[in-house]
């Protein structure tokens, strides 16, 4: 909730063509949720985005390997990398920002 809180603030602030959330969640289906949450608002209903359509562009930090110094990526995401379903979260991701995000 606290983060739902910040985005909401982030984006009133900044303006939410100026917002981009990256996520870093290890599964498919809770990067789904976070994307969904801060691009169409919160599907449960529970947060502070709930009813919130706030379209902002969000990635899953494995989408952005390209965009982040080699060494970094691999001190803090290279593990991980090995081991979870990467393409699935890609994915998941992309298809939420695909159906949902404004910018």
């Amino acid at each position: 909730m606290e983060n739902q809180k910040r985005v909401l603030e982030l984006s009133e602030k900044h303006g939410k063509e100026n917002v981009v959330v990256v996520l870093g969640a290890s599964e498919a289906e809770s990067a789904g949720l976070a994307a969904e949450t801060v691009t169409a608002g919160d599907p449960t209903y529970a947060g502070p985005l709930a009813g919130v359509s706030l379209g902002l562009g969000v990635y899953h930090i494995f989408e952005l390997k390209d965009e982040v110094d080699a060494d970094v990526y691999d001190e803090q995401c290279g593990m991980m990398e090995m081991v979870l379903d990467i393409d699935a979260i890609g994915a998941e991701v992309k298809s939420i920002r695909d159906q949902y995000s404004k910018f």
